[in-house]
């Protein structure tokens, strides 16, 4: 049912050459799908829900002046991406937070990115790194099984818009999860054998490699910690929940660990039950995919307005912003500010005196560039702190991110289109086709996981970690090049203590 429309969205990606002056700091050339889609800073009045307040709504403009929406954002309701979740259309004349049209796009069941449109390459046979030359023998080989992978799908059906990507799991298989393996068998030693089992939930775990890797290990090297071992997954997409079960079923050798393993196709902000047992929480490179809030600031009084985006009856998208912050937000913002007493980047860079100043000045913007708020982690550190008290968290992820839009921890917006990456400059997108990907601020986070959860953490690089707990020599080519180590510069670790 979408074909039709996606064949015409994607068309419209590479047929115009965006303006310079909307682009993001990419040097790849952007394509927009819509007109409306891409925003300047520059803002105008419109009028919220309630007439009677004299609260104030501003639209986002267009480089082109935009049609007034305010009367329909008075008369559109509100929604939520939990309201929509039994919709198999994509909502139209509606508003919503920014946070809701993320977590809509990208995992609404009918529709969403991760629910429909990912397919996670699989390298085939592990690399032999020690067979290699070095790390650009690694790279071109990479390449080959990449479009060898993506072949035999085009063979079974061709799909040019096809959302493919890869972790390091996979690329590094079993290596980087033997690695985490020997970091879970040791703490594990160290604090709870033989008083405990060794709980491990994983959330978001892709084919179900990374699990398979981290028993495979544990039962030829630690059969003693194997025989205690228990593995939960919990998986929010249904597809890839039928898939980590396919694969713990395909040989004899990962039939093994059935009895080990339990699936549990829910979602973690769904979990309502109480883990008392000590236990290891793995969430690798989920972070980024979790909503964020949009909040922009007035330039003189420094206030805060909460993202909005209204989808009329075509489907196209205007953005809003209210004064009114919703109770999560403002509940980041008050615990944020606690946790880190007032440090952390703002898009206020500048004195309020050149603030003013500039916003004299003829189309100067109204409010700041925006800043992505990560809600939705700190609702994860919520559940963690109420369900899992004695759980000891290892997550990585990325923090820092190239070719990502304008603002302050803003995502990368990206969609693949004839196997070729297509960034946008806006995430307000044509919700289920584009990754929206955010990086983490580990300075930030840390310190509110700390104060959510009450435990002590540290953060490594990816690099540092792996040194520690990765046989790195099986992972080195001949000149010396270590793709384990070289890859996911752009990485840190966090565990707690």
């Amino acid at each position: 049912m979408d074909s039709p429309i996606v064949s015409r969205l994607f068309r419209q990606l590479f047929a115009h050459r965006p303006c310079q002056s909307l682009r993001a700091q990419s040097s790849a050339p952007l394509r927009h799908a819509r007109r409306n889609q891409i925003r300047s800073l520059s803002s105008r009045r419109g009028y919220g829900d309630d007439a009677s307040t004299n609260e104030s709504n501003w639209q986002q403009r267009t480089s082109i002046l935009p049609p007034d929406m305010s009367e329909e954002y008075s008369k559109y309701p509100m929604v939520t991406a939990d309201q929509l979740k039994s919709r198999r259309e994509r909502p139209r004349r509606v508003k919503m937070l920014t946070r809701d049209f993320i977590e809509d796009s990208l995992y609404n069941p009918s529709y969403g990115y991760f629910s429909k449109q990912v397919v996670i390459f699989t390298p085939g046979e592990p690399f032999s790194f020690n067979d290699l030359q070095d790390e650009s023998e690694f790279h071109k080989l990479l390449g080959q099984r990449y479009t060898e992978f993506e072949d035999k799908l085009d063979a079974k059906e061709y799909n040019e818009s096809r959302q493919l990507w890869h972790t390091p799991t996979e690329l590094f298989r079993p290596y980087y999860g033997e690695a985490i393996a020997r970091y879970l068998v040791a703490n594990y030693k160290l604090s709870q054998y033989p008083y405990h089992d060794l709980i491990i939930y994983e959330m978001g775990a892709g084919n179900g490699t990374l699990m398979l890797n981290i028993l495979d290990y544990i039962r030829d090297a630690e059969p003693d910690v194997y025989d205690r071992t228990k593995f939960k997954i919990i998986e929010i997409s249904s597809n890839l929940a039928k898939l980590q079960a396919q694969q713990l079923m395909r040989s004899a050798h990962t039939k093994g660990h059935a009895s080990k393993v339990e699936i549990i196709n829910k979602s973690i902000f769904e979990w309502d039950q109480v883990v008392p047992s000590p236990c290891f929480f793995l969430a690798m490179e989920v972070f980024d995919n979790f909503a964020h809030d949009a909040i922009r600031y007035d330039p003189i009084t420094e206030e805060p307005m909460q993202g909005t985006v209204l989808i009329d009856t075509k489907g196209d998208f205007y953005e809003f912003y209210v004064p009114q912050i919703d109770p999560v937000a403002s509940r980041f913002l008050r615990v944020r500010h606690a946790a880190t007493g007032g440090r952390y980047p703002l898009p206020l860079n500048q004195s309020r005196i050149l603030r003013t100043i500039k916003r004299s000045l003829p189309f100067a913007p109204n409010l700041s560039e925006p800043e992505y708020i990560p809600t939705r982690l700190m609702q994860f550190f919520d559940v963690l702190g109420k369900y899992f008290p004695a759980h000891r968290l290892l997550t990585s992820d990325f923090h820092e991110l190239p070719d990502t839009i304008r603002g302050v921890n803003a995502p990368v917006v990206q969609t693949r289109y004839q196997r070729r990456t297509v960034p946008v400059t806006t995430p307000y997108v044509h919700q289920g086709y584009f990754d929206i990907l955010f990086p983490t601020d580990f300075n930030v986070m840390e310190l509110m996981y700390r104060a959510i959860t009450g435990k002590l953490t540290r953060v490594l690089s990816h690099e540092e970690f792996l040194r520690r707990w990765a046989y790195v020599e099986e992972t080195e080519t001949k000149n010396g090049d270590n793709p384990l180590l070289t890859w996911y510069k752009n990485a840190s670790v966090l565990t707690t203590v």
